[in-house]
């Protein structure tokens, strides 16, 4: 293989490497639908890692990647940075109830009472 070809299989290969983790922590925002199930999940811890892990390969690709790639990741980079600081703001989305798998709740004691109460009426 010549130089210049396997040069062009890396940069294809980083590219995709990148791709990957810009997917994965759009996902983990709550940006896109987990491909698997269909749903809306976000994961900010995730996302905080996958973002991470990003910057990690900025930092250690420096000076060894061409303007292209280099440009790129630093605009997914600002891109998902932006965007997990405005989905910190956001309170936790509440787990829907499916009604599977858990077990009615007995009433209350007050609202035990208040059925007593009603019978004796």
């Amino acid at each position: 293989m010549s130089g210049e070809k396997i040069h062009d299989t890396n940069s294809l290969l980083f590219t995709q490497l990148v791709m990957s983790f810009h997917a994965a922590a759009w996902q983990q925002l709550g940006k896109v639908a987990n491909p698997i199930s269909g749903k809306i999940e976000r994961n900010l811890e995730l996302a905080k890692n996958s973002i991470d892990i990003l910057g990690m390969l900025e930092e250690k690709t420096r000076g060894n990647i061409n303007e292209d790639e280099e440009k790129s990741l630093q605009q997914i980079l600002t891109q998902l940075r932006m965007n997990f600081v405005e989905e910190s703001g956001k309170p936790q989305p509440e787990e829907k109830d499916d009604g599977q798998g858990k077990e009615e709740e007995e009433p209350g004691p007050d609202e035990a009472d208040k059925d007593s109460e009603d019978d004796k009426n």
